[in-house]
């Protein structure tokens, strides 16, 4: 159902110059239904304890789905270049697999993660340039066997690391070996406290390339590989927010503070895909279908994932490119907007912004000077969300949430 899709994801990538990021991520869709089989189960949640003192546990039903998404490093949303879609019909504690066996000499292939790597190998087949893509994950994607499939791929990785491996000749770790590494330069970024309030951290920047061994169990099945280690963390604890620790692991070369803040950069562009994820549910309610299989919710959630990038990559372009010619974007809805929605007095040009900000008034957006340019929320609003033109502000600011 998404081929079509897929194939013009890869023809936006190939007009598009520069770097492309591949995003990865996991989210779950859960349901309330009375015979959780038909649809199968996420996971088991604690629920407090019974009167006798025992705790219970709830099992969630539901969907898991992964996806990829392809981003160019300004943010532009390009389209999806793989999703695949599971469920559990038997709920297994992780904690408790761990005391009987070591998840580490587990082959990949009969673990969940397996699914990073489908969708690494499929998303570089699909753009077809792997040495211009760079996957991009958080902790969960931090699997050895991905750092081999994305070089058996030809392709780049940046990922967020958590695991602490053998080093070297194996007689010493990562950390202990970035111990060693001084800092190569400091780097001021903006953030906010715990109460809102804006704050600036210093950060210091330290890199190394180095001999990454892979686990114990699996070493003679995979080689070790060189890879760069970037850190960036905040000398001083400060104290009305946690203390910033970032660790990448890349292939990619890094010889500057310049080229390792810039890992940092694309790094922080993994959140457009958690933006993805919140148009899926929020603004296409893919988790309030009735569908009773998850064959029939697996065929719907294909639809909505293409309703939800192609409202993205509006938002974002409207942002990146707002004179754009409107039909960029629209083809024939533009004279349906010119009757629905009426022009300000000093809106003259036809352009991108002015069009898409049209659709983001019949969605409750107020257009006003001091406003933002429209966000998603009331883009989707409009798109998936019948509203009425009779609809006072405070009724508009409520569908549009």
């Amino acid at each position: 159902m998404l081929a079509g899709h897929f194939q013009s994801t890869r023809e936006r990538t190939i007009a598009t110059d520069g770097p492309i990021l591949v995003l990865h991520d996991r989210t779950e869709f859960s349901y309330q239904r009375e015979n959780p089989d038909a649809i199968g189960i996420t996971k088991s949640i604690n629920s407090g304890w019974d009167k006798a003192g025992r705790l219970r546990s709830n099992t969630v039903c539901g969907i898991l789905m992964h996806s990829s998404l392809a981003l160019t490093t300004e943010g532009l949303p390009l389209g999806l270049t793989a999703v695949k879609f599971w469920t559990r019909k038997k709920f297994k504690g992780t904690a408790a697999l761990k005391k009987k066996i070591n998840p580490t000499r587990v082959p990949i292939e009969k673990k969940e993660s397996i699914r990073w790597l489908d969708n690494v190998r499929q998303s570089t087949e699909l753009l077809g340039d792997s040495g211009r893509c760079a996957q991009v994950g958080d902790r969960e994607s931090d699997i050895y066997e991905l750092f081999c499939a994305a070089r058996d791929a030809g392709t780049h990785f940046v990922i967020r690391t958590c695991v602490d491996r053998l080093a070297g000749d194996g007689n010493h770790t990562i950390a202990d070996e970035m111990d060693e590494v001084a800092v190569k330069g400091r780097h001021c970024i903006h953030v906010r406290n715990n109460n809102g309030d804006p704050d600036e951290a210093v950060l210091e920047i330290r890199y190394r390339k180095l001999r990454v061994l892979p686990p114990i169990g699996k070493q003679k099945r995979y080689p070790a590989l060189i890879l760069t280690v970037i850190h960036a963390e905040e000398r001083v604890t400060p104290k009305n927010r946690k203390k910033i620790e970032w660790k990448l692991i890349t292939n990619l070369p890094v010889s500057s503070r310049t080229d390792a803040i810039g890992k940092f950069e694309w790094y922080a562009l993994r959140w457009k895909i958690e933006e993805f994820h919140r148009i899926l549910k929020s603004g296409c309610k893919a988790e309030e279908s009735k569908l009773r299989t998850a064959q029939r919710v697996t065929n719907l959630i294909p639809l909505f994932c293409i309703l939800s990038w192609r409202v993205f990559w509006m938002t974002m372009l409207n942002r990146a490119a707002p004179d754009a010619p409107p039909t960029l974007a629209l083809t024939a809805t533009i004279g349906v907007l010119d009757r629905l929605v009426n022009d300000r007095p000093k809106a003259r040009r036809k352009t991108l912004s002015r069009y898409l900000i049209k659709v983001a008034r019949l969605g409750g957006y107020l257009a006003r000077a001091s406003d933002r340019p429209p966000r998603n929320t009331v883009i989707v609003a409009r798109a998936v969300t019948p509203h009425r033109h009779s609809a006072r502000c405070h009724g508009r600011r409520r569908i549009c949430g």
